[in-house]
């Protein structure tokens, strides 16, 4: 039998990953059971008289492209919680909007707004106007892109505001993103609240992905997250989050000043060489790199520029 050639034999070498020191996984693929991994920016956000939050809003920013063909989703996640009734409150599930870096849509942009009942079950919700390559209901054609500041909002469609009914782009200034009012929620067939998501440019160009149909008529918590599905070692990525504000139940608002820092561990799958670090303008979660800020620390949220 003919040996391998040398050349042959440093090829094989070169697709192996390096040895790594213990508790490290820097390259090769995450081994968490959906394939990713995942870093996390919780709102600090103060207990308030009103009891909960009918609005978020957050800036972001992508402003190190992917450059491979594999899934990236950045998103703004609200946790809901029901007080409609004269009990206490009760967890009620939740939902994320972001953009999405995915190969399988047109220029590999997307975004997505879905969630989940306190069930497990996936929310339902109004037919977006967006179309969707995949014809998912929850993720949407829609063209983002890097460099470029979009402002994510989730909001409470109140009584009188009206469903979307659909979705599409909506003209003129984003003002406050839909976080003013403070009525009572609008229902869906369903007989749950509106939650909508929207997604707003830097011209102010404001496009409504859809509604939710979700069981709590309030928001009681808030993460931002980068979940990355490509290797470790795959190029870095980065992507910017600022301005994060919430609006209370009776309309105050509320701009969270930490941000707590959640890492997946290796145990559970995920790469030991991902980080969350401020800028100047806001908390940059990075792929690829060294880890600069500790697992459970909380980062200062800088000032929003005016």
């Amino acid at each position: 039998m003919a040996r391998p050639s040398l050349q042959r034999f440093i090829n094989l070498l070169g697709n192996r990953s390096p040895a790594e020191p213990p508790g490290e996984r820097r390259f090769g693929a995450p081994t968490s059971s959906n394939g990713a991994s995942s870093l996390h920016l919780g709102w600090v956000l103060p207990a308030i008289g009103s009891g909960g939050y009918r609005a978020l809003s957050v800036t972001l920013e992508v402003i190190e492209l992917p450059s491979v063909d594999r899934l990236y989703f950045w998103a703004l996640q609200a946790d809901f919680a029901d007080g409609a009734g004269r009990g206490p409150v009760r967890r009620a599930g939740g939902a994320h909007l972001g953009l999405q870096w995915h190969p399988q849509h047109p220029g590999s942009t997307a975004v997505n707004w879905g969630g989940y009942g306190p069930d497990g079950a996936e929310l339902s919700g109004s037919v977006s106007a967006l179309p969707s390559a995949l014809h998912n209901v929850n993720t949407r054609n829609f063209r983002w892109r890097p460099g470029s500041p979009y402002r994510l909002t989730i909001s409470r469609v109140d009584g009188g505001d009206g469903g979307a009914g659909g979705a599409g782009t909506v003209g003129g200034g984003a003002g406050d993103g839909g976080l003013g009012g403070g009525r009572a929620p609008g229902f869906g067939p369903d007989g749950f609240p509106l939650w909508r998501g929207s997604v707003s440019d830097a011209d102010g160009d404001t496009t409504v992905v859809r509604d939710l149909y979700a069981p709590g008529d309030r928001i009681s918590g808030a993460i931002m997250w980068s979940e990355v599905f490509a290797r470790c070692d795959h190029p870095s990525v980065g992507a910017r989050w600022s301005d994060p504000v919430a609006v209370a139940l009776d309309g105050s608002i509320v701009r969270p000043d930490r941000l707590s820092v959640n890492y997946q561990s290796r145990a559970d799958g995920g790469c030991t060489n991902t980080d969350s670090r401020a800028d100047d303008i806001g908390v940059v979660q990075w792929t690829n790199t060294e880890r600069t800020t500790r697992q459970g620390a909380a980062i200062a949220v800088p000032p929003a520029n005016p």
